[in-house]
């Protein structure tokens, strides 16, 4: 078990964990709660599959409750920010509706990452701070937070830029998704932490990275165990303790490799203990 001053955190499953197992949504929140994890990260594509053949909110919000899981967020692809103004009126009507299927199974907070822009374009910052602000005002109807993702191989990779568009938005609910791999293969510095209030943050993506390849070539597949890479746990976990974090570590991998050795009860088993210990030894 955590000792106290780990359990200022949770240890959370984004559910891509063992997405190659293609477990329906109801079977992820099972093998997720058995499993002793203390919050889940949901599929917007596996929720609506569920329901498309007859399943509840009702019971899914009902089997988060019987495994104790906190939904730390759920993981959609709307296109919220595109440049073209048709699409991004499709993707702000799709928001609201899965903001609204969030709220109903009793999470606070959804994945926002920048969907519809080639690139960013620093003389649009005010046009995108606009964008993201549009989506935290449904929040502000709906109950539920947009939390701007930052990947480090996509458009949005650059810490600066994602802070410079929350920012902008003079939100008081603007926040920010960070995963320890995309803030390293998106070439930023850990010690720029330091200039965020991480103890606002709901929940991180932790996972780790090996030393090859380099890191521009770094796929999402080469993300490792927690603790089995070259991630500098030792000195990030540490300021984050000492910060104030006190949300969720939620293991966000997509290494189709451990899934062929193993079932996904042995997986997310392994998953939980190098994470729990990798806490335990650093704190």
């Amino acid at each position: 078990m955590l000792g106290k001053r780990e359990r200022q955190f949770r240890v959370s499953l984004n559910t891509s964990t063992i997405r190659t197992y293609q477990l329906p949504v109801e079977k992820q929140i099972d093998v997720c709660g058995a499993a002793g994890f203390d919050g889940i990260e949901l599929w917007v594509s596996d929720i609506e599959k569920y329901l498309s053949q007859g399943g509840s909110l009702s019971d899914l919000e009902k089997k988060l409750k019987d495994n104790r899981l906190v939904l730390e967020n759920i993981i959609g692809f709307a296109p919220w920010s595109s440049d073209d103004e048709h699409k991004r009126q499709e993707g702000l009507l799709q928001m609201k509706k899965e903001m609204e299927m969030t709220a109903k199974l009793g999470g606070k907070y959804i994945a926002a990452p920048v969907q519809g822009i080639a690139q960013i374009d620093r003389e649009k910052m005010g046009e995108y701070a606009q964008r993201y602000r549009d989506i935290l005002d449904i929040g502000t109807t709906t109950g539920v937070i947009p939390l701007l993702e930052l990947w480090g191989s996509s458009v949005l990779f650059n810490l600066a830029d994602a802070t410079h568009i929350a920012l902008g938005t003079g939100h008081p609910d603007a926040n920010l998704l960070l995963d320890f791999y995309h803030l390293f293969r998106g070439g930023n510095s850990f010690d720029s932490l330091h200039l965020l209030n991480v103890s606002r943050l709901p929940v991180i993506h932790i996972n780790d990275y090996p030393a090859i390849p380099p890191r521009t070539q770094l796929k999402d597949s080469d993300r490792v165990y927690p603790g089995d890479g070259i991630c500098p746990f030792n000195t990030i976990l540490p300021f984050l303790f000492k910060s104030g974090f006190c949300g969720g570590f939620s293991v966000e991998l997509f290494n189709e490799g451990y899934c062929k050795q193993n079932t996904p009860e042995q997986m997310l088993a392994i998953t939980l203990e190098k994470t729990k210990q990798l806490i335990t030894n650093l704190l």
